[in-house]
């Protein structure tokens, strides 16, 4: 079993910036990605931005969704376990509970969740 514990969520006013910070514990050998969604309230769950831990060619390869690229960067810590997202230029819609994401063995692990808030 896999365990994410989030960080880092709060309020901002627009043009604001914040950081998360996920932290990985328990059965993290093969975790192949990790990465954020987001959910808003009314809305499904959505991808933000991933990027793959494991891989001799696609080691550090990222992805972003269109509405973060530029804006938001992800990034991790091999040696904390750690993976980290950098949001800058945040928008009102930005709003949403981030969840910390990892990916092993074709199972989905899932943080409890960190409210991000965007104000105009």
């Amino acid at each position: 079993q896999v365990q994410l514990v989030e960080s880092g969520g709060g309020s901002v006013q627009a043009g604001g910036s914040l950081r998360l910070s996920c932290s990985a514990s328990g059965s993290i050998v093969s975790i192949n990605r990790m990465g954020w969604y987001r959910q808003a309230p009314g809305k499904e769950r959505e991808l933000v931005a991933v990027i793959n831990t494991i891989g001799r060619t696609n080691l550090g390869r990222t992805n972003y969704a269109d509405s973060v690229k530029g804006r938001f960067t992800i990034s991790r810590d091999s040696a904390k376990n750690t993976v980290d997202l950098q949001m800058n230029s945040l928008k009102p819609e930005d709003t949403a509970v981030y969840y910390c994401y990892a990916s092993r063995a074709g199972v989905q692990h899932w943080g409890q969740g960190t409210q991000v808030t965007v104000s105009s």
